[in-house]
């Protein structure tokens, strides 16, 4: 069977607000629908490993429900891989799942960088959602080249950050960390579904783009044969 690894935050505080963070449960569940119902499972990995915190938890959402009731995912979830553990060649994707707790550990940890550039110019297909491309924003390929430079790609936006106030509380803005390596940042509505496709490169703004970035995977994973 194929699979994904899924990338989830093991931050547990939210800068100083005394608030709790971690990885946005639909921004896994949807996804993993998508490529579930075409035969493709997945792993979760974290920079800690063991079982990560998780936000956004609505089990009145169905999908969201069916991921947290299904007993081979909630195993994983208490048993996350850490990177060194990740046998690379058994994925054919890199997902980075959202939530704000991203912005803290994914954008320099050198094991995780080291894992998106294997699986970018190994071919494969690399995706991330919301606050996931915070892991995208620092890494470089062998050529030296940020990722992002050039590619049309999106993630959550400053209007989006404004609006719930966080500005003042996350270390950064990713829209504007995402501009700064040359992506080319493609904006939509608050709240709005938007996945931008750039080769194998997936990108979506928010929770709300998360099933088209799963929908998005698994076009791509069968348009490059993987």
């Amino acid at each position: 069977m194929k699979k994904v690894l899924f990338v989830l935050s093991s931050w547990e505080q939210f800068g100083n607000t005394g608030e709790k963070t971690g990885w946005w449960m639909g921004e896994a569940a949807h996804p993993w629908k998508k490529l579930k119902d075409a035969g493709i499972d997945v792993d979760f990995v974290s920079p800690k490993g063991g079982e990560p915190p998780v936000t956004g938890v609505d089990m009145n959402d169905p999908v969201n429900k069916e991921f947290m009731n299904d007993a081979s995912i909630a195993d994983k979830l208490k048993n996350t891989l850490i990177p060194a553990d990740v046998k690379k060649e058994d994925y054919v994707a890199i997902h980075y799942v959202g939530g704000h707790g991203a912005c803290w550990d994914f954008p320099d940890n050198e094991e995780l960088a080291r894992l998106c550039v294997w699986f970018f110019e190994n071919g494969k297909i690399v995706s991330a959602v919301c606050h996931g491309p915070s892991g995208l924003i620092n890494v470089k390929l062998s050529s030296g080249t940020y990722l992002l430079k050039g590619k049309n790609v999106t993630g959550f936006t400053d209007k989006e950050e404004k609006e719930i106030k966080k500005c003042q509380d996350v270390p950064f803005l990713l829209q504007e960390q995402m501009m700064l390596r040359g992506g080319k940042f493609v904006i939509t509505e608050n709240w709005s579904v938007n996945v931008q496709v750039d080769g194998r490169l997936i990108t979506g703004q928010n929770p709300q783009s998360a099933a088209g970035v799963g929908e998005a995977l698994v076009k791509a994973i069968e348009q490059y044969k993987l």
